[in-house]
């Protein structure tokens, strides 16, 4: 059972009280709508305005308010626009209606259109709601959204602390809550596919995974209908409200149990030892360019929330039509709003930025050294706790990585993912770049190693090819997106390994799942916090789709009903991943390796990463070169692990370092599965080893390997 295409219809919302509805001045703060011990208080940011409605409704899909509030300049503090109803509460819906000079170029209000509470908690409306009825001046309040007066309860830390992973222990995993809870054979009850309790259903495969946090793609209300005529937008990068929880991943039609729905959700993640990130669009909002529809910011002041030129036109970095002012103090506070509404109310442990690097523009998109909004997010106690990660790059060319304009905030390390797929797929000119990202990536972060938290490391994720795909497609497949093939990236570094999808042919298929282990060793071999994508595990394919934000569908569903093949890859990840965990002193150091040994032996950075090819000591950094070694030393116990690295079409041999207390030959992508990673780890004893076409050995030493229990065959339990 997939998740509604359309929002279920929200309850009726309780009357608005027995009257009599006396209007009181009101309070500037908080804002958005808050109960008090005689009604609510609503407070808006309308700096423009000369005059504002607060418009009641009965109910959420009612088509007209059964009260109308005038507030005139009495109602006014500075920017803020208030007024306290008495005689109402927790279920009321409203929105406003904003009056004021029609000056393009300036401030373009809509007074014809009802307009969604920029801090609305709860949304309510879904049925009747229409986007094409908030363009042009036809009155749309029998199509619009509301807001809805909810809670604004803590999250009870108390019985769910946050996990805390460090930096140094993180393993992401990114996902869509409604892909991964549902699709043929999926573990979650029927009647809670597509939502957030569903997802809780497939914590225990999570847990037995081995990750430690989940980030989950945008969970706050986004416009299904802005898509192409004929499609859906499933993805949800297309923002309604920055403060509501998304309705088609909720159960029930009662808007007032959505913040209880999510705060169950991160109880659980908590319970179990996983950290919940969100994936947040603050760069941009779903009201699109000049001509979109007015649905919440820009009724109120678009000259305020977005970036415009002198006429009026928006100035778009995001590639969706506008692009967020975050250098502007009221929609700074905003966004802060929002940050502590999901993670002091909700209980959420993060958060990703999408295109956050466009968040540090200023005005006229002017590139800032010391943006505010990064400034205030980092001076804010409430969100010292988190954990924050960031797209370095915008759509207007703007690349960041590290000299990203926060010290708190990772970044996605694009050219981890770029050099990594290069070097497996055996171009040249790679051996080097392959170097630089297994030791830290000095040279992208100032000659520096860099540090645990600072640089998120990946193949995969959302936005492109799983990795399936990247082993057995050269080129896209997006028709079934309704847009010619044009969208999604031309620059995949994916090979097909001879041919194009699925085939039958056995060398091909063998050559491909050596290389996805290839690929998922390296990832969790290097130094960084590695994610990894919703399905990668099982070979999840999109069918060489690498933009499916459109596909709500087996293309955008996760697989749940792998073969032997796909289960042989889930246990590899599983016993990478502890093997990772038990090697996690040597492979992603608190404090960064250098890259020779330390002269004096009673120095506490004793350890050192030795660089080798064929012969010990004597790497081939040439563009010809196609393979590569390393070791990682003690000043005292020698090499604690050795890891080669063959990406030529022919098997290499290579010429070992003397381990003190002999070798264990832990992992060999060449080897059968099962065998590639084995349970119980083969003693090596030779002094050198061939490593066959296109494989990665690791060796460690017998007493580095001592107490590490690898998991047993994932097949053994589905869920």
């Amino acid at each position: 059972m997939s998740a509604p295409s359309t929002p279920a219809p929200a309850a009726a919302a309780p009357p608005l009280g027995t009257g009599p509805f006396r209007i009181q001045r009101g309070r500037p703060g908080p804002l958005g709508a808050s109960t008090t011990a005689r009604g609510v208080n609503f407070s808006v940011v309308a700096p423009l305005a000369t005059r504002v409605e607060l418009l009641l409704f009965p109910h959420g899909e009612a088509t007209e308010p059964s009260m109308v509030v005038e507030l005139d300049q009495r109602h006014r503090s500075a920017d803020h626009w208030h007024v306290e109803v008495e005689g109402i509460g927790l279920g009321a819906c409203y929105g406003y209606r904003v009056f004021g000079p029609l000056q393009p170029g300036g401030h373009s209000f809509a007074p014809s259109k009802v307009l969604l509470d920029p801090c609305a908690r709860a949304i309510a409306g879904w049925r009747g709601y229409s986007r094409d009825a908030a363009v042009g001046s036809v009155p749309n309040a029998a199509r619009c959204l509301k807001g809805v007066v909810t809670e604004r309860e803590s999250f009870d830390f108390s019985a769910a602390p946050r996990p805390r992973h460090s930096w140094q222990r993180s393993v992401i995993y990114e996902l869509h809550v409604a892909g991964f809870t549902q699709g043929p054979g999926c573990p979650v009850p029927s009647h809670r596919q597509g939502s957030l309790l569903g997802l809780i259903d497939s914590l225990p495969y999570l847990q037995q995974l081995g990750i430690t946090a989940i980030e989950l793609l945008p969970v706050m209300a986004f416009d299904p209908s802005d898509a192409p005529a004929g499609r859906r937008n499933h993805w949800g990068y297309s923002p309604l409200s920055w403060m509501a929880p998304h309705p088609d991943y909720l159960l029930g039609d009662d808007p007032l149990t959505a913040r209880a729905q999510v705060r169950q959700l991160v109880t659980a993640c908590h319970q179990a030892g996983i950290e919940v990130l969100l994936d947040v669009v603050y760069n941009h909002t779903s009201e699109g360019n000049r001509q979109g529809p007015t649905l919440s910011w820009r009724g109120f002041c678009d000259r305020l929330y977005y970036q415009q030129n002198a006429l009026g036109d928006y100035l778009d970095v995001s590639g969706c039509g506008n692009t967020i002012a975050a250098n502007r103090p009221l929609v700074r506070r905003l966004i802060l709003e929002s940050l502590r509404c999901w993670a002091i109310e909700l209980g959420v442990d993060g958060f990703r930025f999408d295109l956050g690097i466009a968040l540090s523009r200023g005005d006229g998109l002017t590139p800032l050294d010391d943006p505010p909004l990064f400034e205030a997010i980092e001076a804010d106690p409430d969100l010292a706790d988190l954990k924050l990660i960031s797209e370095p790059w915008d759509c207007g060319g703007l690349y960041k990585l590290a000299d990203f304009p926060a010290r708190r905030i990772a970044t996605w390390n694009g050219r981890f993912r770029d050099d990594l797929r290069r070097f497996w797929k055996g171009d040249e000119k790679c051996v080097w770049s392959l170097g630089q990202r297994l030791s830290g990536s000095p040279d992208l972060y100032h000659h520096v190693p860099v540090h645990p938290g600072q640089a998120i490391t990946f193949l995969t994720a959302h936005d492109g090819f799983t990795l399936a795909d990247l082993v057995s497609f050269n080129g896209k497949h997006n028709l079934a997106n309704g847009e010619d093939n044009r969208d999604g990236d031309n620059h995949n570094n994916s090979w097909n390994h001879g041919v194009e999808g699925p085939c039958n042919d056995h060398a091909v298929t063998a050559l491909r799942q050596r290389q996805l282990r290839n690929l998922l060793s390296t990832l969790l071999l290097a130094p960084g916090v590695p994610m990894l994508l919703m399905g990668d595990e099982v070979r999840r394919s999109q069918g060489g789709n690498n933009n499916t934000w459109c596909q709500n569908n087996p293309l955008g569903w996760m697989h749940w009903q792998p073969d032997g093949d796909d289960l042989a890859l889930r246990t590899f990840l599983q016993r990478l991943l502890a093997l990772r965990a038990h090697l996690l002193d040597l492979l992603n150091p608190e404090v960064p390796l250098p890259e020779r040994p330390q002269r004096r032996q009673e120095d506490p950075t004793h350890l050192w990463r030795q660089w080798h090819g064929v012969e010990i000591a004597r790497p081939d950094w040439a563009s010809w070169s196609h393979t590569l070694a390393w070791s990682i030393n003690d000043n005292v116990q020698g090499p604690l692990l050795w890891c080669a690295m063959n990406a030529y079409s022919k098997a290499v041999h290579f010429d070992l370092p003397v381990s003190t207390s002999g070798w264990l030959r832990v992992l060999d992508t060449a080897l059968p599965p099962g065998q590639d990673l084995p349970q119980q780890p083969q003693a090596w004893k030779p002094t050198g080893l061939p490593l066959e076409s296109r494989s990665l050995v690791l060796l460690v030493s017998r007493r580095r390997m001592a107490g590490l229990s690898l998991p047993g065959d994932a097949s053994a339990s589905h869920v």
